[in-house]
């Protein structure tokens, strides 16, 4: 397929998206996992009022972002 072809079927976007699955689903099971959680985007969003950022507020909040509880 020469590349005019592919760009007239979907965009880059889609291409580079469906070369990762290919990607991901051909590794062995724990790097697959690893890379599946690097995959993962976290959407956070600002309010802004009088030219002044408010604090970020994620969207679905990663696990990661989570309170932490204090070690005993």
């Amino acid at each position: 397929m020469s590349s005019a072809t592919w760009r007239n079927v979907f965009t880059y976007n889609k291409y580079t998206q469906i070369a990762a699955r290919a990607l991901r689903a051909s590794l062995k099971e724990e790097e697959r996992v690893a890379a599946e959680k690097r995959g993962v985007t976290i959407l956070r969003y600002q309010r802004w009022e009088n030219g002044h950022g408010g604090p970020m507020t994620y969207l679905y909040p990663p696990e990661d972002a989570a309170p932490k509880k204090p070690a005993v």
